[in-house]
């Protein structure tokens, strides 16, 4: 089974779901994954190196000049482009100089594409770190992932590699102020002979009541679309995605 791996620093543009056409920046290594989260869904695949005291990142000024080269590039071909987006092989945020890189990013887009939006697609594993926050707050769409209502839930799906403590979490989405964007994919399944399923009646009302706690200015949800790690597991059906919506409607939230 093939995943998904980006093998460039800023790579695409591609025609994103949910973000229009969206030019990646990837700050993790460009041959496997890196993260501290291994979702049994993830399109890059299982989490084998989850370590980054080995890792040599990318430089500021790699990052810098990889993205000047490619806008203006897709300047001089009258590309469109609505969202620079980080994400790639794993979790952004886990770049020691992640907020720098933020701040060279955003001066760069306004160069060159000044009505395009930054995007970041973070696991929230990071928010612990005074740079990350700030980091996230200077950016367009800091779109948060939060794949279950309950601990035991998102540890089954994410399995994150440290002591996930869903209260701690909560708390972090609140010091945003609604100025943040959550997103819950949702499936069902088996994981080591283990019931899996977010869409369930509690799971969705105790997720309702967790983003009335958080007040996020929009919820974005989906289901799988691409292989996944784990091969037992479900794609949600589309009357249940409106169902899901029509609850989030109810509820006065965006998306």
């Amino acid at each position: 089974m093939s995943f998904l791996l980006f093998e460039e620093i800023v790579f695409g543009p591609v025609l994103s779901r949910r973000l229009g056409v969206s030019l990646g920046i990837n700050l993790l290594p460009t041959n496997y994954k890196l993260c501290n989260f291994n979702c049994i869904y993830c399109e890059c695949g299982w989490t084998y190196k989850n370590k980054i005291k080995n890792f040599k990142f990318p430089s500021v000024e790699k990052v810098k000049i990889a993205l000047e080269k490619k806008l203006s590039e897709m300047v001089n071909n009258n590309s469109k482009l609505d969202s620079i987006t980080f994400a790639g092989n794993g979790e952004p945020s886990l770049h020691p100089d992640f907020e720098e890189i933020v701040d060279n990013v955003i001066k760069i887009k306004n160069k060159y594409f000044e009505k395009s939006k930054i995007s970041v697609l973070s696991n929230a594993s990071m928010l612990h770190k005074h740079s990350v926050v700030s980091a996230l707050k200077k950016v367009d769409n800091n779109i948060l992932k939060l794949d279950g209502a309950f601990e035991k839930t998102i540890c089954k799906i994410n399995k994150p590699f440290y002591n996930f403590n869903l209260k701690k979490l909560l708390k972090q989405f609140k010091s945003f102020e609604g100025n943040l964007i959550i997103q819950t994919l949702f499936l069902k399944g088996f994981h080591k002979n283990e019931e899996i399923d977010n869409t369930k009646d509690e799971e969705i009302e105790e997720w309702l009541n967790l983003l009335k706690i958080i007040k996020p200015k929009k919820v974005m949800i989906y289901t799988i679309a691409r292989n996944t790690p784990e091969i037992n597991l479900e794609k949600i059906d589309d009357e249940k995605i409106k169902e899901i919506y029509k609850k989030l409607q109810k509820c006065g939230f965006n998306f």
